[in-house]
């Protein structure tokens, strides 16, 4: 009974608190609209349900080791790329070099031929 009760006042204070942001910050920021309080809880949970999925199990949840927060995934994604060969590694970082920091790239290219002209 006491869980239900916190649930009851969870969600009322969260739906709250949902629509108190969107209404101060989304009209004035985005020219958007001003919500409901049943919108907000109804946005509070759609965010949920896309951000965090419908389970909450241990998926979600972080382990701590040495002091630290270590997400599933972080750790996961550790003891793979631990395990690669060393060339492998490398090509693996220049891939993702070259994916994900090209843009510096292009903007200095996009300056200096916006110089040029």
């Amino acid at each position: 009974m006491k869980c239900v009760v916190i649930a009851i006042i969870g969600v009322g204070v969260l739906g709250w608190v949902t629509m108190s942001l969107w209404n101060w910050l989304v009209p004035e920021l985005f020219h958007g609209p001003v919500i409901g309080y049943w919108q907000a809880v109804g946005l509070f949970v759609l965010s949920k349900i896309l951000f965090s999925g419908f389970a909450g199990g241990k998926k979600h949840q972080c382990s701590t080791e040495g002091g630290a927060v270590t997400s599933h995934w972080k750790h996961r994604f550790y003891e793979k790329f631990s395990s690669m060969k060393p060339e492998d590694r490398e090509a693996f970082k220049q891939k993702m070099k070259d994916k994900w920091c090209s843009w510096e790239e292009r903007k200095q290219r996009q300056q200096d031929s916006g110089d040029k002209h």
